[in-house]
């Protein structure tokens, strides 16, 4: 008996033009699916603002006030700021939820070890730097005496009681009182200059508290896999982020005494580390 005949195996792909749409698809696809999932790693669904458990963004955004006013005091004298001052700008981006091994605000059992060694010893610790903080918190143009305060401060949240320093006297006033003259009304704050800002100097003033190391999730400096699922977004979304602040980290990464062009100039300095 004679075999049946067994029609010839077919390709699907007959012409050219076939074939090269199959080659694009096999590119196209993937990537689309890569790209995809990457907005879906990046973009996750925002925690349950009525959930128990707080994140350190929302610790953060919590101890923050809706507003400031300063109002003249004892504690604030000759335009010195108190000890609750510098917290709120400076300090409050590491210590508020304990960000890079910073003792948590008010937490005694961290701050313990910490008080004993006593208040000269956590003021030079707060001034020169140490571990992962840099001298005076990041913030240069705060003078000794606000740094104090802000330690003082900060340990007596944490069980200590130590005097809170005396505000410094102003030469002006004195010399204007024992003349039997009004005290001169206080100078214009000085007003930024209009030169470029150096982004180099807010990072490692500000920025590489978290940056340089990676904590609490910071991108580092320098690492390309890191910084790639964010470059994805854009500059401009990068700048808000630092503006505003965005998930662990604070607005202007917790130095408010910085302008908005010294912060993007910061992004601008580390984006062009890793391109």
């Amino acid at each position: 008996m004679a075999a049946p005949d067994i029609p010839p195996h077919t390709s699907p792909i007959r012409t050219p033009k076939q074939l090269v749409i199959v080659v694009l698809l096999a590119f196209i696809v993937p990537i689309t699916l890569i790209l995809a999932l990457a907005y879906l790693v990046t973009s996750g669904p925002r925690p349950d603002p009525d959930s128990a458990a707080l994140s350190p963004e929302k610790v953060a955004e919590r101890i923050r006030p809706v507003a400031e006013v300063t109002i003249g005091s004892a504690a604030g004298a000759a335009g010195a700021k108190t000890g609750e001052e510098v917290f709120k700008t400076v300090c409050m981006a590491c210590h508020a939820a304990g960000v890079a091994g910073a003792p948590k605000f008010g937490d005694k059992a961290q701050w313990a070890p910490r008080i004993k060694t006593g208040e000269k010893a956590l003021l030079q610790s707060a001034l020169k730097g140490k571990g992962a903080m840099p001298p005076k918190g990041g913030a240069s143009n705060l003078s000794d005496a606000e740094v104090e305060r802000a330690v003082v401060y900060m340990a007596n949240a944490g069980g200590a009681k130590f005097k809170e320093p005396a505000p410094a006297a102003d030469p002006d006033h004195d010399h204007a009182a024992s003349a039997g003259q009004p005290p001169a009304a206080p100078a214009a704050k000085a007003t930024k200059t209009s030169a470029k800002a150096d982004g180099k100097k807010v990072f490692e003033g500000t920025c590489v508290v978290c940056h340089g190391t990676g904590v609490a999730g910071a991108p580092k400096f320098g690492d390309k896999a890191a910084w790639a699922p964010h470059l994805m977004h854009g500059k401009d979304e990068l700048y808000h982020s630092a503006l505003t602040g965005k998930n662990a980290m604070p607005p202007k990464g917790g130095n408010m005494t910085l302008s908005d062009d010294e912060v993007k100039a910061a992004v601008d300095y580390m984006v062009g580390a890793v391109k």
